[in-house]
């Protein structure tokens, strides 16, 4: 890809083209003027343009249709290494594992303070 835009258009086609994604980003316009909106938008002739997050919006959905063409244009052209999708199951699963880490860390903080506390009763009695 040679521009954001292409990158984009990559995306959008990804994901049905603009006759379907167009009404997703603008539901109160009639299908067809949806589509002529996006069309405009991706045209580098035209002044309109998608906001950020409609950019963001087309990228999710591009995601979830396995094209990533818009945020490795991002990446490359910032000098970032290409980005490596996370894919749900494993964020849960790396989500759990910081749970269960942090409930065995405030385990052994429950353990130091009843140490020290009964440290501390020791002393009071003696």
């Amino acid at each position: 890809m040679e521009t954001f835009n292409e990158a984009l258009i990559a995306c959008v086609k990804a994901c049905g083209g603009s006759k379907q994604v167009g009404p997703l980003l603008w539901p109160e316009k009639a299908p067809e003027a949806a589509q002529r909106a996006l069309l405009d938008c991706l045209n580098e002739e035209r002044p309109a343009k998608l906001s950020p997050e409609q950019v963001l919006f087309v990228l999710r959905m591009a995601r979830s249709k396995g094209c990533h063409d818009g945020l490795e244009y991002i990446t490359a052209s910032l000098g970032y290494a290409p980005p490596v999708p996370v894919e749900p199951r494993d964020e849960v699963a790396e989500l759990q594992r910081q749970f269960i880490e942090a409930v065995r860390a405030q385990a052994k903080l429950a353990e130091r303070i009843e140490r020290a506390a009964g440290r501390m009763q020791l002393r009071a009695v003696a």
